[in-house]
């Protein structure tokens, strides 16, 4: 496989679509770069499920306030006009349909846009939590990820093998090699890297692509 982008680079290009103003909520872990990333002039306002409305960036090193945290346990900050609630008055947000979008990492994404971000056994994680609330709250559910596992296998597939976070949800998934939609239940090839042909690309993803006329170059700046 030629070169990818790395997780920084994914993270960058899903922060270029979330418009000013907007209310975000971003999975633990991964998804959390994007907040790094926000094109000058716009300004997201970040909630997180444990109960802050517009937390800034992590804080320097030696000092973090560890009564200020997000819902990764990852100490923030605050800007002017920031809230904080009751954990079920957040997820009341969440439920009610009040975050215009969710960015989540995942295991698999499904041609129809069911999405698998948990997973059970040994190396599993203890329950699917707040990220099924989100994927049916959020008005939009945007993933990032690499695009083949580290053994090589296609994490966009034809249908998920492992347990399901939501149904039908996912709209939009930032891979390290493309930008691709999920529409009328069938992945819609938006952009991919200038140095991947179509064949490279479809042989790295586990159910069809559909290629439109006008495909752009997934191009990120060094980070």
């Amino acid at each position: 496989m030629s070169a990818k982008l790395s997780n920084a680079q994914i993270a960058w290009r899903a922060a270029q679509d979330i418009e000013d103003g907007a209310y975000v909520n971003l999975g633990i872990g991964f998804p959390e770069m994007v907040a790094k990333f926000q094109p000058p002039g716009r300004q997201a306002i970040f909630h997180t499920e444990n109960g802050i409305l517009n937390f800034g960036e992590a804080p320097p090193a030696g000092e973090e306030d560890w009564d200020l945290i997000n819902a990764g346990k990852r100490a923030v900050t605050l800007r002017p006009g920031a809230a904080f609630f009751h954990h079920a008055d957040s997820f009341a947000m969440v439920r009610g349909g009040h975050l215009d979008v969710a960015i989540l990492g995942t295991y698999e994404v499904a041609e129809n846009g069911d999405l698998a971000n948990w997973s059970t056994g040994p190396k599993g994680v203890p329950a699917v939590g707040g990220a099924m609330d989100l994927v049916h709250g959020a008005k939009r559910v945007a993933v990032i990820t690499d695009h083949v596992t580290k053994d090589g296998k296609p994490k966009l597939v034809k249908r998920c093998s492992l347990p399901l976070t939501g149904v039908g949800c996912v709209t939009r998934v930032y891979t390290s090699l493309a930008v691709i939609d999920i529409e009328q239940r069938r992945f819609v090839l938006r952009e991919k890297l200038p140095s991947l042909s179509l064949d490279e690309l479809q042989s790295l993803t586990g159910a069809e692509l559909l290629v439109p006329e006008a495909v752009g170059d997934l191009v990120a700046p060094e980070l």
